[in-house]
């Protein structure tokens, strides 16, 4: 038993540097979630020039094509839940990076609306 606090304190230790690594390289390396599906929404949509909520921290890239998916909400009656449908709207291109978090498009086809989803188109 006397050995368990040493243990525990290199343990501790040991537990610091992973959380500080873990944290340090977060706002540098996309999460695995992005890294696969690169999904965002239309934050702005001008006519044919939109803001998108990808940026490079995504992998977004100028150039790369997305789809725009619209969603709509259809209920069950009065007991049931409602279920939520995607359906293809159109596609839009990246033309210029803003940010970590942001990028410019315009539309390529289709209406694409404020607060549509986007996602990278898959080959």
């Amino acid at each position: 038993m006397k050995f368990l606090p040493a243990i525990l304190t290199a343990m501790a230790v040991t537990l610091v540097p992973v959380g500080a690594y873990a944290q340090s390289t977060q706002s540098h390396t996309p999460g695995i979630g992005h890294s696969v599906f690169m999904r965002g929404t239309v934050v702005r949509a001008a006519g044919n020039d939109l803001v998108v909520c990808i940026g490079s921290a995504d992998g977004a890239e100028p150039g790369q094509e997305l789809t725009v998916y619209r969603v709509s909400e259809h209920p069950h009656g009065p007991k049931g839940p409602p279920s939520y449908r995607r359906t293809e709207v159109g596609t839009v291109r990246i033309q210029q990076i803003i940010d970590e978090h942001f990028a410019n498009a315009t539309v390529t086809s289709g209406t694409v609306e404020r607060h549509d989803i986007v996602e990278l188109r898959r080959p």
